[in-house]
């Protein structure tokens, strides 16, 4: 059975979306980055995605991160 992955998070710069991952992979969280901007046009975002049980957590930490 395969797991189901969540966004938590998205960002406009790649760097910002690389440090919300690590944030979560030091907090033992599983967490994937899928790039959705046009790198032509510099447009969209890109996408955190972590597993569905591991979702809240993660949301959580990134709340606590961005106060």
């Amino acid at each position: 059975m395969e797991e189901e992955y969540v966004k938590v998070y998205s960002a406009g710069r790649l760097y910002d979306a690389e440090l919300v991952k690590g944030l979560l992979l030091e907090n033992d969280l599983e967490a994937s980055l899928i790039n959705k901007r046009n790198s032509e046009l510099l447009i969209g975002e890109i996408e955190i995605y972590v597993p569905e049980a591991q979702a809240d957590k993660a949301k959580k930490i990134i709340e606590e991160r961005d106060q």
